[in-house]
């Protein structure tokens, strides 16, 4: 156990986590020359086009130090804030925390809310400043940045290039002499805390864990304390770049385990795996419930394929413990899920994942928040879809969830950044200067108003230099009011919304505008109405499609075709009592789209 070091690398999106990752691969020879490639841990298509880490990668190193060999163990993390959860897993199984910074970019808000979440776990904090060997590096003012941060001495941050190798030798050395060895009882009960797991079509699901005591063996029976389920370990391994089979993983090493585990439902992420005969006492305490920020239905195109979207999303949430889900339907839409992303990039991921992994094409709704509902008695009840609102005249208030924005960013952007935050309902805590012409703003924000287009818009305008970070604060009362399109008087529910009152006014006008471009002409008037309770607060008329029913007469009485007419009227009237209005698909997504 004194020569296993377990480290994770930290970081905000794009400091070079994974490229330095590849050089310390390459430097301890874990990988061959053939087999080498960029972001050689990034394995999926998606990470590889857009460039980033969605997984968090365990993979083992050995490495030669003061003529005895070590094990690491790494995990490379995600840097984007809407995959935080991966992150706070992975610090969960190690005992130290590489924290790079760019030396291009300075310190960011990603790299800040990491290093608190490492700090809280007491890991070994090794700060590193990459991508010394560009032209536009700053390594003095960057140290400074960090001394600032961490309290640390300058001598012990090391300077690196993941895309030269510069350093890669000393952040080996630096592991090995500062992290601390796991600390745990190999002769005690097994204690296995599972950290992340896989689903393999041919093997079942593959669980993925750190041995905090005792030992796991070949054909071992073994027990999944959650959900009280026992198995044979048929397979237990480290992972290397492929799985490499073992005979007994011991304690304070990370590996992984196969037992012909075929349902998701057995393998929950946080758990404890431990012996059957000789059972801990007790299960680990894990890592802490996620909480998902944005919600939206996703939808099968097909009816029929429902069954197939649960089994996706069940295997989908095996390797991603943050997506949530619950069965609901639509009126218009169907029966489909309900479910919670930690932020819009998380739901475009999942979608994208749900078509080129499992084949399923599926339509996702407005996504939105949830929200607490008070009634006139005091009862609070969880609302996430605008159908489940109770009726207007029972509500005494609504509250919704505010978030604790930290914004850092150059102070020439300072003015464009609070505009922003203003048309957004934010208010401002309190800004810091970081260091030189870098301040943090500190904004509590709606959460409402920033699922759909803030982080974009924030990026543009700071020209990419502002960086974003969140964590959700508390409940506040807010004058929230249901919107709701009628047809012909009758309520759409897939199209209702919740919306604060200042933005419903011109919200359910451009509803009415875009619907009437999209709804096809009848043989009758539709009225399209936007209403609050029973207010009409905007509305559009699709005209009737009308047919010459006066060209058979020529000359003649006027009165012929006053007759013609009024018949014509009297059947409209008719008409109108009994047809219905069809909404084309495209509406719905058009109304997504709106902004």
């Amino acid at each position: 156990m004194n020569r296993i070091r377990n480290f994770c690398i930290i970081a905000h999106i794009d400091h070079g986590k994974s490229t330095l990752a590849d050089r310390l691969l390459e430097t301890t020879k874990t990988i061959s020359e053939r087999d080498l490639q960029d972001q050689v841990l990034d394995n999926m298509d998606l990470e590889r086009e857009r460039g980033i880490t969605i997984k968090s990668h365990a993979i083992q190193m050995n490495y030669e130090h003061g003529g005895e060999m070590y094990t690491l163990n790494l995990i490379d993390t995600p840097g984007h804030v809407d995959f935080a959860y991966e992150v706070s897993r992975s610090i969960a199984a190690c005992e130290g925390a590489l924290l790079i910074v760019d030396a291009t970019q300075g310190i960011q808000a990603q790299t800040i809310s990491n290093l608190y979440m490492a700090i809280e776990h007491d890991l070994e904090i090794i700060p590193i400043v990459n991508k010394c060997d560009l032209q536009s590096a700053m390594p003095e003012e960057v140290e400074d940045q960090i001394i600032d941060l961490l309290g640390c001495d300058r001598s012990d941050i090391l300077r690196a290039s993941g895309k030269t190798g510069l350093g890669v030798q000393a952040i080996l050395d630096a592991i090995v002499e500062r992290v601390p060895a796991p600390v745990g009882d190999p002769d005690a009960p097994l204690q296995c805390l599972i950290f992340d797991s896989v689903f393999n079509p041919f093997r079942g699901i593959i669980a993925y864990y750190k041995v905090v005591n005792g030992t796991i063996s070949k054909g071992d029976l073994v027990k999944f304390m959650a959900t009280d389920t026992e198995y044979d370990a048929d397979e237990v391994g480290v992972l290397r770049l492929d799985m490499e089979p073992r005979k007994s993983i011991s304690c304070g090493d990370v590996g992984y385990i196969i037992s012909g585990i075929k349902t998701s439902k057995e393998v929950k992420v946080g758990d404890t795996i431990t012996h059957v005969d000789r059972p801990a006492e007790n299960a680990i305490s894990g890592f802490e419930e996620v909480k998902p920020m944005v919600f939206a239905g996703v939808y099968p195109i097909e009816t029929e394929d429902f069954e197939n979207l649960r089994a996706s999303l069940e295997k989908l949430q095996l390797n991603d413990a943050s997506l949530t889900f619950q069965p609901e339907s639509s009126a218009a839409l169907g029966f489909g899920f309900r479910c919670g992303f930690l932020g819009l990039l998380h739901m475009e991921i999942i979608q994208e994942r749900l078509d080129r992994e499992f084949n399923m094409n599926v339509i996702s709704t407005v996504p939105n928040v949830s929200y607490l509902v008070y009634d006139k008695q005091g009862h609070c009840t969880e609302v996430h879809n605008p159908s489940g609102m109770p009726d207007p005249t029972l509500i005494d208030h609504i509250e919704e969830p505010f978030i604790r924005a930290s914004i850092i960013t150059n102070t020439q952007f300072i003015g464009p950044i609070m505009t922003l935050c203003l048309g957004k309902r934010g208010i401002l805590v309190k800004q810091e200067y970081i260091h030189g012409d870098r301040v943090e703003l500190f904004y509590d924000l709606p959460l409402g108003e920033i699922v759909i287009d803030f982080y974009d818009k924030l990026k543009s305008i700071s020209k990419g230099y502002a960086s974003f970070d969140y964590h959700l604060s508390d409940f506040r009362p807010s004058k929230l009011v249901k919107l709701d399109i009628l047809l012909n008087g009758d309520t759409v529910d897939a199209l209702s919304t919740l919306t604060h009152f200042d933005n419903a006014q011109s919200f359910g006008r451009r509803m009415c505008e875009k619907l009437k471009e999209l709804i096809p002409r009848q043989q009758f008037d539709i009225a399209i109405q936007a209403a609050i309770g029973s207010k009409i607060i905007a509305r559009e008329t699709v005209k009737a499609v009308r047919k010459d029913v006066t060209a058979k007469c020529y000359g003649g009485d006027i009165s012929r075709k006053r007759k013609l007419l009024e018949k014509q009227k009297e059947g409209k009237k008719k008409m109108k009592q009994i047809g219905t209005v069809e909404v084309p698909q495209k509406a719905f997504l058009a109304v997504l789209k709106l902004d």
